[in-house]
């Protein structure tokens, strides 16, 4: 079986040598690049499966890494993690947002990294399987008819509502921040700003019962779906 390649790009020499040896022990061919422009080069070279992008780069950082991959055709569809300090976490925003796929912050166990790559190759290689109906646990999404159930139990949503559940479960494990979540908004909103989403999770929560513990706030930056 050939082994998925991973482009890292990463310029402190002690993670990227962690991260190369535990991409081999996780299956994975890794190649690796110190800086921002050799590491866009090697990328454009390689066509890698999944790009791991250090935030903090000389030369170029990975927030202009990160645009370039996305408004070049030959990378645009390449799935990035990033993985930047705490302190970073508007930048991460701003990642998540450019395009990147998710982010891990440092310090991070190789485990946590490519369960990661391995949820993102999962995602990306499904991404084109379009369902009208999406499952999980004890309910159902029924996109066709704008339907959530409980079982069969019918659940009564606001379109917004519906619309944020709906983009969050079709990409489970993807970090969504607020402003990409507004894009699920009812054309009927009265003011459209980002913590309008807070308001609905809240209530899609309350909605959907105790039992209905998918969605986790990711603190600073936005939404995720559980990765069954």
């Amino acid at each position: 079986m050939t082994k998925h390649k991973i482009v890292l790009i990463e310029d402190e020499e002690d993670i990227a040598d962690l991260i190369t040896l535990q991409a081999d022990m996780f299956g994975y061919r890794c190649l690796h690049a110190a800086d921002g422009l050799n590491g866009f080069d090697l990328a454009a070279k390689e066509k890698p499966d999944v790009v791991i992008l250090d935030l903090m780069l000389p030369g170029q950082n990975g927030l202009d890494v990160c645009r370039k991959m996305k408004a070049d055709s030959r990378l645009k569809q390449v799935p990035i993690i990033m993985i930047s300090a705490k302190s970073e976490e508007t930048d991460v925003v701003l990642g998540l947002e450019l395009g990147a796929d998710d982010y891990v912050t440092k310090p991070f166990s190789p485990r946590v990294l490519f369960s990661r790559v391995k949820a993102v190759l999962r995602r990306h290689d499904a991404q084109d399987e379009a369902t009208p109906q999406v499952s999980f646990g004890e309910f159902t999404i029924d996109v066709e008819k704008y339907l959530v159930k409980k079982r069969d139990k019918a659940i009564q949503l606001t379109l917004s509502e519906f619309g944020i559940l709906h983009k969050l479960a079709g990409h489970p494990g993807k970090v969504l921040t607020r402003n990409q979540l507004l894009d699920a908004l009812a054309n009927d909103e009265a003011y459209v700003v980002d913590r309008n989403i807070d308001v609905h999770i809240a209530a899609l929560r309350k909605k959907l019962g105790p039992s209905f513990d998918y969605i986790e706030t990711v603190r600073g930056v936005g939404y995720r779906f559980k990765d069954e």
